[in-house]
C-alpha cells in the first residue's frame, strides 16, 4: 500500500472550519485511492479536533528544527506528501526533498494568504489591494512555495486566473480544486417550519469576526426595522470576548458561539446573511448554506469563485440598503425563496460535483507520478528556489539543532 504524508498547520476541525472539512475530503480521497495516510503536525490538540485515528489515519506529532523528522520520512517512505499551507511547505520542504527526493509534493493552499492580506489591509486603509499584492512580501514567500512544489491545489477559480494572469504561474503546477461535494439532497425543512437568520464563521478567522461586526452595526438596525420580530442568530468556534459583547436580547442580535451541529441550526433557519468585506478562497458557510436549502445574502467578496454562469442562491449586495432589503424580501417570500433556494442546490449540482472533481484530481496526480522528472525539468524557476531557500534553511534549521543540544 503506497503512503500518504499529509504535514498539517493544524488538527483538522470540519465542524469548525471550511479548512477542515476541506482537508478531510483530500483525505478520504487519497484512502479511496488506496493510500495509507499519516498525518504529522506540530499543532497541539484541540477539544474540537476531529480524531483521526477513527478514520484509520495515522497521527504523529513532530518538531520543528528536529531531525526525527527525517527519521519519520524515511520509515515511511511516502510516494506522495502533502503541505498544508505555504508556511508548512517552508519549515519541511527541503527536508522531504532531502530524504524522500522521488515523492510527489502537493501544495494544498487551502486560500491565498497573501491575496486575503492585502484585501484586509486595502479595507482597513482605503487602498487598492493590487497595490498591495505585488509589493508583498506575503506573496513572495507564497508564490515560491508554489513553485517548489509539484503540483499546487487552488481551490477558486478567481485565484487561479490571477497567479496565471498577473503572476504568470505556470498552468502546469497549479490545479483548480474545489470543495467537493456528494450526491445533493434537499433538506425536508420547508420555508414556513424555518424562522429568524443566521450568520457563522469561526471567530479565528478575521473576515468572519468583521462581517459580524458589520452586520451588527451597520446591517441589522435596518433589517430590524422591517423585521421585528426576526432574531439574528451568531454561530462560531472560538468566540472571543469582543464577540460575545455584541449579544443583546433586546436587539434581538444573539451571539451563541460554538455548535455542535451547524447544518442543524442552519437548516432552521431562513436567510444566512454574510456581509463579508474581504477575504480570499471559497467560504464555506455559503456553502453549507447551499447543502442545507438556506438562501443567502452576501457581498460580491463573499461569492467570489462559487457561481461561475449560474445565478446566486439569494443575493448579492455590497451597499448597506440593498443588503437589508434584499434580505426582508427572502425572509418575507415563500416564493422568491423557493427559487433561490434551488439556485443554491444547482450551483453544488454544477460546479461542486465530488465525482467530477476527483477524477480530474486522479487523473492529475497518477500522471504526475508516471514522469516527474520530466515535470520537474520544466520548472527551472521552481528548482531554483529550492537550492537557495534550502542552503539557507538548511544551515539556519542546522544552527537551531545545535543550540537545541547545548540546552
Amino acid at each position: 500500500m503506497p503512503g500518504l504524508l499529509v504535514i498539517g498547520y493544524v488538527l483538522p476541525e470540519p465542524r469548525s472550519s471550511a479548512a477542515g472539512s476541506r482537508m478531510m475530503q483530500l483525505i478520504e480521497f487519497f484512502q479511496k485511492q488506496d493510500y495509507q495516510v499519516t498525518f504529522a503536525t506540530t499543532a497541539r490538540e484541540t477539544e474540537n479536533m476531529i480524531d483521526l485515528k477513527a478514520y484509520n489515519v495515522l497521527v504523529e506529532k513532530i518538531k520543528l528544527n528536529d531531525p526525527a523528522f527525517d527519521e519519520l520520512l524515511t520509515a515511511l517512505d511516502p510516494e506522495i506528501v502533502i503541505f498544508d499551507r505555504y508556511m508548512i511547505e517552508e519549515q519541511f520542504g527541503w527536508r522531504v526533498d532531502d530524504v524522500c527526493p522521488n515523492a510527489l509534493k502537493i501544495l494544498d493552499t487551502e486560500d491565498l494568504h497573501f491575496l486575503r492580506k492585502a484585501r484586509e489591509q486595502a479595507y482597513k486603509k482605503g487602498q487598492n489591494e493590487n497595490d498591495l499584492i505585488f509589493t508583498s512580501e506575503l506573496a513572495k514567500r507564497e508564490i515560491a512555495a508554489i513553485y517548489r512544489c509539484d503540483l499546487s491545489l487552488i481551490i477558486s477559480e478567481a485565484e487561479v486566473k490571477l497567479l496565471i494572469e498577473k503572476f504568470k504561474i505556470p498552468e502546469e503546477i497549479i490545479m483548480y480544486l474545489p470543495f467537493m461535494f456528494s450526491e445533493i439532497k434537499p433538506p425536508q425543512v420547508e420555508f414556513t417550519e424555518r424562522k429568524d437568520l443566521i450568520s457563522i464563521g469561526n471567530f479565528l478567522h478575521e473576515p468572519n469576526w468583521n462581517a459580524v461586526l458589520y452586520l451588527k452595526e451597520k446591517i441589522w438596525p435596518e433589517i430590524r426595522k422591517m423585521l421585528p420580530e426576526a432574531k439574528m442568530n451568531i454561530y462560531g468556534a472560538y468566540p472571543s470576548q469582543k464577540v460575545y459583547n455584541l449579544h443583546n436580547e433586546k436587539e434581538n442580535f444573539l451571539v451563541h458561539g460554538w455548535t455542535e451541529d451547524a447544518q442543524e441550526v442552519m437548516s432552521k433557519s431562513r436567510v444566512c446573511l454574510a456581509p463579508i468585506q474581504f477575504g480570499a478562497g471559497l467560504k464555506g458557510k455559503l456553502a453549507e448554506a447551499m447543502l442545507c436549502g438556506t438562501p443567502s445574502v452576501t457581498t460580491k467578496m463573499g461569492s467570489e469563485g462559487m457561481t461561475g454562469y449560474l445565478d446566486w442562491n439569494g443575493f448579492i449586495c455590497d451597499s448597506i440598503d440593498d443588503f437589508s432589503n434584499a434580505a426582508v424580501k427572502l425572509y418575507t417570500e415563500e416564493s422568491l425563496w423557493q427559487e433561490k433556494q434551488q439556485n443554491g442546490f444547482k450551483i453544488l449540482t454544477e460546479r461542486f460535483d465530488r465525482n467530477i472533481h476527483q477524477q480530474r484530481f486522479q487523473l492529475k496526480f497518477q500522471e504526475l507520478l508516471k514522469d516527474l522528472e520530466s515535470h520537474r525539468t520544466m520548472n527551472f524557476t521552481g528548482a531554483m528556489l529550492k537550492h537557495h531557500l534550502h542552503r539557507s534553511t538548511y544551515f539556519m534549521s542546522k544552527f537551531i539543532e545545535e543550540k537545541n543540544r547545548e540546552k
